[in-house]
């Protein structure tokens, strides 16, 4: 017996199977289709793969290295917390021109005064007197003791009670440098880097000679690099090219005792070499055994000590880029140039040096950059006239507190080492071509 309505149900499903979308028949697809989707597919994957691995790294970059150069560069043109602490005299210094009149109108006067008795209430005119002290000295002393003075009264100042406190505020160059100090950005720390400055017109000149400092101490620091990085080129040299030619069990050996600096710290390093290098010390004892100095001679405390401190610490560096490349050269370039005819110095020269060049260029290199940034070796070794740009970068984030100068000293610092490298990188893609 059929159950009622099943002749038309059964009729209603042949009819949707009939009308079905067919399934999709891989076999009818092209291999070379298929072959390329799985490729695509897993280079995708691959490259998810990598970034996922890499990206800690990436991470790590960018909180230890990008983040505090990004940090360098803003405090290199910050301008200090004028703007922020004086909007309203900052805005109408900003449309004062120093060229029309010597002194700013009246309103900019009465908007000094009333913002510089709110900052002495709040506790932060010192910061305001510390900035303007930076690019004009004794100006600390006349906020502090102007602030002191308006704190004090009761009643609204106005210009002739300004200059009644004192003259100087009569004076065209304090207003000048309250309206360079009253922008949000400033090239004025560069400018003091490089040991130049604005005039009261706005033009740019060089500092007077007893406030010219920077310049020198770049140069000196530039030239104590280039000394120490070739003083590591000659010692190193040589001693690479015998680790590189001597058998592995003694070149092992000899590789040990050239890293065996590396696990001694590098104050316990430049400490030791005071020991060694001081007037009544190891080595001034030996010259006067040997018969070589009559009397005592000073070895420390000046350049020849920072030299030969920073050498000994440098060294093996350069040593370890010379010998990688070395290790590479194979000896049987110079057997056929011996095989030729050719004079030692003539293989050593024509063969075997522009073989190891991108040992020495990366080498000096990375001793020289390293160089550039030493701040304890010579703290401890060397003399007042010895000191190296990181020092002074040090003294104003730590004495001085001029965090904005340090900021800009260092990026002059970083500019030289870009400047090195591209140097370093056309060397190299000259010689490899």
């Amino acid at each position: 017996m059929a159950w009622p309505g099943g002749r038309k149900r059964a009729e209603a499903s042949v009819f949707r199977m009939s009308y079905r979308v067919p399934a999709l028949d891989r076999s009818a697809i092209p291999d070379g289709i298929r072959l390329k989707s799985s490729l695509r597919r897993a280079d995708l994957m691959g490259r998810v793969k990598a970034y996922a691995l890499i990206a800690p790294l990436l991470l790590f970059l960018l909180m230890s290295f990008l983040a505090p150069i990004g940090a360098v560069l803003s405090n290199s043109v910050d301008n200090g917390p004028l703007p922020d602490l004086m909007p309203e005299t900052a805005a109408q210094l900003a449309a004062w021109d120093p060229a029309v009149s010597e002194l700013p109108p009246d309103p900019v006067f009465a908007a000094f005064a009333n913002e510089l008795r709110a900052n002495q209430a709040s506790g932060d005119v010192g910061k305001i007197a510390t900035r303007l002290n930076y690019d004009t000295p004794g100006m600390r002393a006349l906020i502090v003791a102007t602030a002191r003075t308006i704190g004090r009264l009761d009643v609204p100042v106005s210009r002739e009670a300004l200059l009644a406190m004192d003259q100087r505020w009569g004076s065209g160059e304090t207003w000048t440098a309250l309206r360079r100090a009253s922008g949000n950005i400033t090239p004025d720390h560069y400018l003091s880097a490089l040991d130049l400055r604005r005039s009261a017109d706005g033009a740019i000149e060089r500092q007077p000679p007893d406030l010219r400092l920077y310049r020198d101490v770049a140069l000196r620091t530039l030239w104590i690099s280039a000394l120490v990085a070739g003083c590591c080129l000659l010692l190193g040299y040589p001693l690479a090219h015998l680790l590189a030619s001597l058998p592995s069990r003694a070149s092992n050996l000899l590789m040990i005792l050239v890293l065996l600096p590396f696990w001694t710290s590098l104050l316990v390093r430049t400490v030791a070499w005071v020991v060694i290098l001081q007037t009544q010390g190891l080595f001034n004892d030996l010259l006067i055994y040997l018969g070589l100095i009559d009397q005592r001679i000073q070895l420390i405390f000046n350049r020849f000590g920072v030299v030969v401190a920073m050498v000994h610490i440098l060294l093996p560096y350069m040593v370890l880029s010379l010998y990688s490349v070395m290790k590479g050269i194979s000896p049987n370039y110079v057997r056929a140039s011996r095989s030729l005819g050719a004079s030692p110095l003539v293989t050593f020269v024509r063969v075997y040096l522009p073989l190891s060049m991108p040992g020495v260029f990366a080498g000096v290199l990375l001793v020289y950059i390293l160089a550039l940034g030493f701040y304890v070796t010579p703290a401890i070794v060397g003399g007042p006239n010895d000191q190296m740009l990181s020092f002074f970068i040090a003294d104003h984030v730590n004495n001085s507190l001029n965090w904005s100068l340090a900021a800009a000293l260092g990026v002059v610092l970083l500019a030289a080492v870009l400047v090195l490298y591209f140097v370093y990188a056309r060397l190299v893609r000259r010689t490899s071509g």
